[in-house]
């Protein structure tokens, strides 16, 4: 699959990354915990639901022969498909503020994923201080009641969803003023 020239900015960088996609099931459950967050009172944007993504490593503003090296390494990763689960939702703060509301996704394997692409990728970027497999499901810029917010989003429950993975995908971002558009440059599946 070669990169798709739009995928491209004008100097010839593509924005990427690698990330797990998930299925309806997963994606039916977000779209129902989407709706509980807005009828709470924030200023900001609920993630589009063809847009969630596991990001298991950012790589930035790269040429189109750092993806051919990329796409190189990252093919030598060979792994069984694996479990994982949706875990309780949650909140990133920036300067005290809500800003980001996240569910953390569970299970070894995505961790071992991680790990193992950093591992490859090592020479070209810097490891991962720290991951924390979670999904991005709303941006928040501002909440009137920073605490009230902060109660109801912590108390929706979130349905312990078990699904299965079975590949990782090397994606293009193109950062557009009504959202990002995500393109596929190259998908990597399980063995088995």
């Amino acid at each position: 699959m070669e990169i798709d020239e739009k995928a491209c900015s004008d100097d010839g960088l593509v924005r990427a990354f690698v990330c797990i996609d998930f299925d309806d099931e997963v994606i039916m459950e977000i779209a129902r915990v989407q709706e509980l967050i807005s009828k709470t009172k924030f200023v900001g944007k609920l993630t589009e639901l063809e847009n969630l993504h596991l990001t298991l490593k950012f790589l930035g503003e790269i040429n189109g022969e750092e993806v051919e090296k990329i796409k190189e390494k990252l093919s030598e990763i060979k792994f069984k498909t694996f479990e994982a689960k949706l875990g309780r939702i949650g909140i990133f703060h920036f300067k005290g503020m809500p800003r980001i509301v996240w569910i953390k996704l569970e299970g070894k394997g995505i961790y071992d994923l991680q790990k193992e692409i950093d591992e490859k990728l090592g020479d070209l970027f810097k490891k991962e201080e720290r991951f924390m497999g979670h999904l991005t499901i709303a941006r928040i810029k501002y909440v009137n009641d920073k605490k009230k917010f902060e109660e109801k989003i912590l108390k929706i429950p979130i349905k312990k969803i078990k699904f299965k993975i079975r590949g990782f995908k090397l994606k293009s971002s193109e950062l557009k003023r009504t959202g990002p558009i995500y393109k596929d440059l190259w998908v990597y599946k399980s063995e088995d």
